[in-house]
């Protein structure tokens, strides 16, 4: 079954449907999805697929031959043209009759073993688009390479695309699809083990408790999911051992660079240069405090939750996990999900509020949405505001989120109004976010103010339906 993707769907198929030469290029990072949207959008039309192998170029070119020419004879063939121009050129004019689509999967690959590739593509753009009504399609997993050789402005094929799509993965709303039999709280919790990314969603089984795909994911030496993020950082990078420390360090609350070039044992710049290639993966996020651009006050978090949840609870439980202690590690993490889950909650809210601004429900059109960490000059402490999203200078909006098992009180309201008064804004919006639902005291209080707005997990559940 074939979940979400319907923006990218839509986009695809008005350019399918200009019936000229279209140039796509999608890209994103392993796991994420591209090549089930292309197969999804490329169903019951005229294709040729072929996607690049890590090996060279002779036998990618032979492999595309096949795909072309059981496209164009309806058999399969040991057939091969002698370059990717002829093999190219080919498809070009049998696009000249009538609408095909090409795709080019993992096109890096392809292009590593063939350094001409990209120029004779650019050289077959340039003679047949005004022509051809080929859909031309290049797929990558390698972000920087795409990004580098094919959308760059140095790069052959740059200034012919006609359109680009960053495949990302699923939100909040989209995963929830994915698990129809779960309470809502297990898909939250579903959401913050595995995240968003379609191939970790699918390894879970929502027949099954939250416990029990943990157990059968996570705790089990054979399956997929519980070596994936050292086989991925293996695809991806070259010294997997130094991103791996790098990654762990932050997950065990080393947040900031000097902390985390300490734990390591590498200075900050080789450091900085290692998490650059992290945040490009989409596996780790930088954040400076809301409105702030001082760097020396930037963290660095886990962005993708299977990665989060992975290195927090599994790699320090490895030795007992291989040998059998399932239940027992489970235990341990049992006792900390509610508070691993309070990140992730304020993911869902911010998420939320993002929905509520184009639905055009929200109170304020705020321009981003951010955390804020900072000193309470007042208070002489350090303090921290969830989730801030202004409009201009004197409008903003203030929210606190709360995963907890017991509804949210008075004191919640009375802080963060507390903290509001750390700035200098004159229309002032704030919302409570709680998991159970709030105290009578805490309602009359919002409701006398006129200016809180109080979300239950229930509520958040009831406007994505």
């Amino acid at each position: 079954m074939f979940i979400g993707r319907d923006i990218e769907l839509s986009v695809l198929d008005k350019l399918y449907k200009s019936d000229k030469f279209e140039f796509v290029v999608i890209y994103g990072r392993r796991r994420v999805g591209k090549t089930a949207l292309i197969n999804h959008f490329v169903d019951g039309k005229e294709s040729i697929y072929f996607m690049g192998v890590e090996s060279n170029e002779r036998q990618n070119l032979e492999n595309l031959s096949k795909g072309i020419m059981e496209y164009s004879k309806g058999i399969q063939t040991d057939t091969c043209f002698a370059s990717y121009q002829a093999a190219l050129e080919y498809v070009f004019k049998i696009a000249e009759k009538q609408r095909v689509i090409l795709t080019i999967d993992e096109y890096p690959y392809v292009a590593r073993g063939s350094k001409s590739l990209a120029s004779t593509l650019q050289l077959l753009i340039d003679k047949y688009k005004d022509t051809s009504k080929l859909m031309l399609i290049l797929c990558g997993s390698s972000m920087s390479y795409m990004e580098d050789h094919v959308l760059a402005y140095k790069a052959p094929l740059y200034g012919r695309r006609t359109a680009q799509m960053k495949i990302m993965p699923f939100d909040f709303e989209e995963s929830c699809k994915c698990f129809k039999k779960l309470s809502d709280e297990d898909k939250a919790l579903m959401y913050g083990i595995a995240g968003g990314t379609p191939q970790y969603l699918l390894q879970m089984n929502d027949n099954l408790s939250v416990e029990d795909n943990i157990k059968n994911t996570f705790l089990n030496p054979m399956s997929f999911l519980y070596e994936e993020p050292v086989n991925l950082l293996k695809q991806e990078v070259r010294e997997p051992a130094i991103y791996t420390a790098i990654i762990t360090a932050i997950a065990t609350g080393h947040s900031r660079m000097s902390e985390i070039s300490t734990k390591v044992g590498e200075n900050t710049n080789v450091c900085s240069r290692y998490l650059k290639n992290l945040i490009n993966l989409g596996i780790i996020k930088r954040e400076t405090p809301y409105g702030e651009k001082d760097s020396k006050k930037s963290i660095y978090s886990i962005e993708d939750n299977m990665f989060n949840f992975w290195y927090r609870f599994v790699v320090d439980n490895n030795s007992i996990i291989v040998r059998g202690a399932t239940d027992l590690v489970y235990k341990k993490i049992e006792k900390q999900l509610s508070d691993y889950m309070g990140r992730v909650f304020e993911d869902i809210c911010t998420q939320y509020l993002w929905k509520q601004l184009l639905a055009g429900n929200s109170p304020i059109e705020f321009v981003s949405l951010g955390r804020w960490w900072g000193n309470d000059s007042v208070n002489k402490c350090q303090a921290e505001i969830d989730i801030m999203g202004e409009q201009d200078d004197k409008t903003v909006l203030f929210a606190e989120c709360k995963w907890r098992n017991e509804n949210v009180d008075l004191d919640v309201l009375e802080k963060i109004v507390d903290r509001s008064t750390l700035f200098r804004y004159s229309k002032v919006y704030y919302y409570l976010f709680s998991k159970t639902g709030f105290t009578k005291r805490c309602m009359e209080k919002a409701e006398e103010m006129g200016n809180v707005t109080l979300v239950s997990y229930k509520d958040i559940m009831g406007a994505m339906n």
